[in-house]
């Protein structure tokens, strides 16, 4: 793309006016809302020569600052940055500031690294979801010990309903008659068995993230939720915070599953943010998740991108 010699609004200072000659501006620069004269500004002089450089330092070792070289500001036409870099607007004569009239100004050229939240890594999609895979399931085993009990009395409250349930699948009995009412205690045991699951997940949990950020699976895959503001324990206010928007919606699974929908969102939600993968409870806590470097390893690893784990899970 090439712009035809005339006087264009400078994109460095768009209250006045410069001459461009198709290579770069030059010419003094005259107020916007003043009619330019016509073709090119006259010739400016040419610029003082350099001083001489100054003497040495003396005998006290004070230095003595360097003078201007080239490319500096000021430097003519033809000189110092070449077109279309854009430049804070400063003094000089024929200096090149900017784009040229009708250029977008120059972007990051491809895709932006990847932030290193205190110099580590982000933990990828896949690490992320086995440690949240080995979390629940050792939360599972827990309830299987602990809630078992109330599990097997409500598969009780509800045998009548599902016998009958399993009589019509199999017999082809197609009766629109309604399926026999769950048991009275039905009720109660569900709600039994969503507050010990929830409070066994709290438990899990929460302690051993406000004390190091990692739960036994994140240990194993080797990643750490941190503040975002600083490499430290994230304490026991921001790691409940960050725990009960994804494990107090447990609670809900009685309304029809509606937790269970909260929950997915909040684990799938990851996927979408960037560039710090961060959950909703991630965001709630002010947290991310980075991955430790290898034992024996460099502090930091010297592979700025995550590329070890592909998108495709949750927390």
């Amino acid at each position: 793309m090439s712009v035809e010699p005339g006087w264009y609004v400078d994109p460095a200072e768009p209250t006045t006016r410069r001459w461009w000659d198709g290579e770069g501006w030059v010419g003094a620069p005259v107020p916007v809302d003043v009619t330019p004269p016509e073709g090119p500004p006259p010739p400016e002089p040419p610029p003082a020569p350099e001083p001489p450089a100054p003497p040495a330092a003396p005998a006290t070792g004070f230095p003595v600052p360097p003078g201007p070289g080239p490319g500096a500001v000021g430097a003519p036409h033809g000189q110092g940055v070449p077109p279309g870099v854009g430049l804070p607007p400063g003094p000089g004569v024929g200096h090149p500031q900017g784009p040229p009239p009708g250029w977008p100004y120059p972007t990051w050229p491809g895709r932006p690294p990847e932030p290193r939240p205190h110099g580590l890594p982000l933990a990828g999609y896949g690490s992320r979801l086995v440690a949240r895979l080995i979390d629940l399931g050792l939360v599972f085993l827990l309830n299987v010990l602990v809630n078992g009990w109330f599990v097997y009395r409500y598969v009780r409250e509800l045998s009548p309903a599902l016998d009958e349930a399993w009589r019509r699948a199999t017999t082809g009995d197609t009766t629109n008659a309604p399926l026999p009412a769950p048991g009275e205690q039905a009720a109660g045991l569900l709600i039994a068995i969503l507050v010990i699951a929830t409070a066994l997940w709290f438990a899990y949990e929460v302690p051993a993230m406000a004390a190091s950020g990692q739960t036994f699976g994140k240990r194993v895959m080797r990643i750490r939720a941190v503040p975002v503001e600083a490499d430290q324990p994230l304490g026991f206010g921001r790691a409940t915070r960050r725990w009960s928007t994804l494990g107090m919606p447990t609670l809900l699974w009685y309304c029809c599953g509606f937790g269970l929908l909260l929950q997915l969102v909040d684990a799938v939600s990851v996927l979408f943010d960037h560039p710090l993968r961060q959950a909703l409870h991630d965001k709630r806590a002010q947290t991310v998740v980075v991955r430790l470097p290898q034992p024996g390893g460099p502090a930091t690893p010297a592979t700025p991108h995550d590329r070890a784990d592909s998108p495709g899970d949750t927390p």
